[in-house]
């Protein structure tokens, strides 16, 4: 049976050069990328992204050329979480094999859980249950996936206001953070009884944003299960049958980096 998952991994991993555009399967890609500028929402007591110019323009030469200079934190965007984020001694982001970014994904969607903006509750834990009931109609979670979670939070980016509950930076803003994460209790039973890969969701943290003890992202670390978080455009995914790739920048010992995450859907 034909296997996009291995397919591309083939491709990705083959020696340059030796294969064309035509050796490459019928599909499509999706971004699920934020973009990095001023806008780009951080937790409110990271550095936010800064880009500022080192040269753009007409060289002496006759030539154009430009070059900037960028700052942001490990943790903000589109990202991944390494598991020493939050679990000493485990793998940091440049330690991540790089399969364990890059395989079969699955959508779970509940922004019908968490409601409107006006009737959400915004700190919403995803349960056992929301990712039993997509099991009841797609069958069963197979080892290896990468489950991503739909909350329909994406929809309020960059709004810090509505996409985060708050746009106050500083310490005490932390208090007033509010948006769905995935509980603890799932993120064991799909570490434990179904084998992931990765997890990930389109909110600040895979915790929920009241949180104060961190136990969902503690419980998938420890189990050295990275998280995406900030993911866009899960709306344009199919509930199954798609590759996902997210590929972190490689910090050398980082907790996590700025990430782009795509999917590959086969297919005319």
């Amino acid at each position: 049976m034909f296997s996009p998952t291995v397919y591309i991994c083939a491709l990705l991993f083959s020696i340059p050069g030796l294969l064309s555009a035509a050796d490459f399967p019928q599909g499509r890609w999706v971004d699920l990328s934020h973009d990095f500028s001023a806008d780009t929402l951080f937790w409110p007591t990271a550095d936010k992204f800064a880009k500022s110019t080192v040269f753009a323009g007409e060289t002496d030469k006759g030539y154009y050329y430009s070059a900037y200079n960028l700052e942001t934190a490990e943790h903000g965007g589109t990202h991944v979480d390494a598991p020493v984020h939050f679990a000493r001694g485990h793998t940091s982001v440049d330690k991540i094999p790089l399969e364990q970014l890059i395989g079969p994904g699955i959508v779970i969607r509940v922004a019908d859980r968490v409601g409107t903006q006006e009737t959400a509750d915004r700190n919403y834990r995803i349960s056992i249950a929301d990712i039993e009931r997509w099991e009841q109609r797609h069958g069963k979670i197979e080892r290896g996936t990468i489950v991503l979670f739909d909350t329909g939070n994406a929809q309020y980016w960059p709004d810090a206001e509505t996409y985060m509950g708050t746009a106050e930076r500083g310490e005490a803003a932390v208090a007033k953070l509010n948006f769905p994460g995935l509980s603890p209790e799932a993120a064991i039973f799909l570490a434990e009884k179904r084998g992931v890969k990765a997890v990930g969701l389109d909110t600040p943290s895979i915790d929920y944003g009241a949180s104060r003890l961190f136990r969902t992202h503690r419980e998938l670390f420890k189990r050295n299960i990275p998280a995406l978080e900030n993911v866009a455009n899960l709306s344009a995914l199919p509930d199954k049958g798609f590759t996902l790739i997210a590929l972190p920048m490689k910090i050398r010992g980082g907790s996590g980096g700025p990430t782009r995450v795509v999917a590959f859907l086969p297919g005319k």
